[in-house]
Formats: structure tokens, sequence, C-alpha cells
């Protein structure tokens, strides 16, 4: 087993469609590939479900099952209620990262203002990474947001200017391929699924690319964009909530 790693945080199964391609890239490289995931469903058979499909996923991605990890579920963190749990899942990465040794890359969701969850665990993650010194291996990847689009579409694996340079590596037609098949293999989030397809085929058709960002402290004091963020436009959460459950965490750490 490699000895180098590459960790990938996700909010919630599925969220991997963000990196197939690193993890393809890293496994290439020799890296060992660990992955965790930090909410979980509001019933067993929906979790166990959600689970098994984001397994077989990376399975066929060539992640060992041993490095899939499900922290969401040991913490009892559900879905859409992490920034109400940020402390417990803070420590918990931090013995995770610990543990890791020296990683060689931390890929974490982007700060974009898509889902509330991704983006607590961006600020958990970065806060995190900066106190362990591993900031500067920390990538965020985009998933999707509503930044310069009408209500009530969204935009999806488009980066936004305000996080800085994109790293932009070219997906090879086959992965292409693949990817698309792979987004089929989530029936439980069908319906979720029947609105993000589209955009992700229109993605592999039209750029075909993999995107990275570097991440930075400052950026999670700041409004993701202008206009109404896509969770906000959902009713799931508010930007004030959110800057105040970042608040009462960094006060209660410090």
């Amino acid at each position: 087993m490699p000895t180098d790693t590459a960790l990938f945080l996700f909010a919630h199964p599925d969220d991997e469609f963000g990196v197939w391609q690193t993890m393809l890239d890293c496994l290439a490289r020799g890296l060992r590939v660990r992955c965790a995931y930090f909410t979980t469903s509001p019933t067993d058979e929906l979790s166990a479900r959600r689970a098994a499909e984001s397994r077989r996923v990376l399975g066929a991605i060539g992640v060992a099952q041993d490095d899939i990890v499900f922290p969401g579920a040991e913490l009892a963190i559900l879905d859409a209620r992490l920034p109400h749990h940020l402390a417990p899942a803070a420590a918990w990465l931090a013995r995770w990262c610990r543990e890791a040794g020296t990683p060689q890359l931390l890929c974490v969701p982007a700060w974009e203002g898509g889902h509330h969850d991704h983006d607590a665990l961006h600020a958990l993650a970065v806060d995190t990474a900066q106190a362990a010194g591993l900031l500067a291996i920390v990538r965020q990847y985009a998933l999707y947001n509503s930044a310069g689009i009408p209500k009530p579409f969204f935009t999806v694996l488009r980066p936004l200017p305000a996080n800085g340079a994109v790293e932009r590596t070219a997906i090879p037609w086959k992965n292409r391929l693949r990817f698309c098949r792979y987004c089929l293999a989530y029936p439980s989030q069908a319906v979720t699924w029947i609105g993000l397809f589209p955009f992700v085929l229109w993605h592999y058709l039209r750029r075909g690319e993999q995107t990275l960002q570097p991440v930075a402290p400052a950026r999670t004091l700041q409004r993701p964009h202008a206009g109404d963020l896509y969770y906000e436009q959902r009713r799931f959460f508010t930007w004030p909530q959110m800057q105040q459950q970042l608040a009462a965490w960094r006060a209660d750490r410090n």
C-alpha cells in the first residue's frame, strides 16, 4: 500500500463527482487515495444505500474500500446539518490528518454558496489545515453554484474567479464517457441527478476539464459571491446563519 496519501473530503455521498479525474491522477502517481464523508442520511436504510453507491463508484475508480470512511455517520451529523456540528467534525478531521502523516493533497468542496454543507466543510477544513500547517496542499473543487445565474438555475463544475487561479487538467474522452456512466450509479439520488446530469454532460462535451483552486482562510469571511446564494434560493440556509455558525465555532475553539 502506498504511504504517500491524497485526502478527499465530501459532505455527501455522490459529491465525489467533482474530483473523479483528480482521484485517478493521484492513483496513477502512486498515491493512496483516502475519502471521508461528513454527513449521513436521516434513515439507516438510505444511509446504507448512499454509502454503497459511493463505495461502488470509488471502487471502480480504484480506491480501496478500507480507505473510504463515513465520519458523518460516526458523529451522527445529518445531511444539511453540518454547520451546526463544526466542532466534532473539525476534531475528527484533525485526527485523520495526523494519522495520514504528511499528505500530498487535501481536496475540499469549494467555497461557492451551492450547498451550505459544502461551504461548512470547506471552512472547517481550511481552518484545520491552517492549524496543521497543511494549507499549501489544500485544493478546492467546484460542484455547483448560482453566481450570475438567474433563478432558479445554477451552473455545475464552474469555479468562481474570486477563489483564485484555476488549475486545469484535460479529461481524456474515454474518462468523460466513463464519468457519464458513473453519474447513473446513484439511484437513491435520481431526482437530484435529473437536475445535475444535463449540466455535467454539457461540461464534459464542451470543456472536459478537471479544475482545482487553492484556498485562502480570508475567503471564508466573505460572502461566496454577490446575489442570492443557491442554498438561499432553495431556502435551506442563509449567509448570516453561516457567518453566525462559523463565528461561534471559532470563538469556542479559541
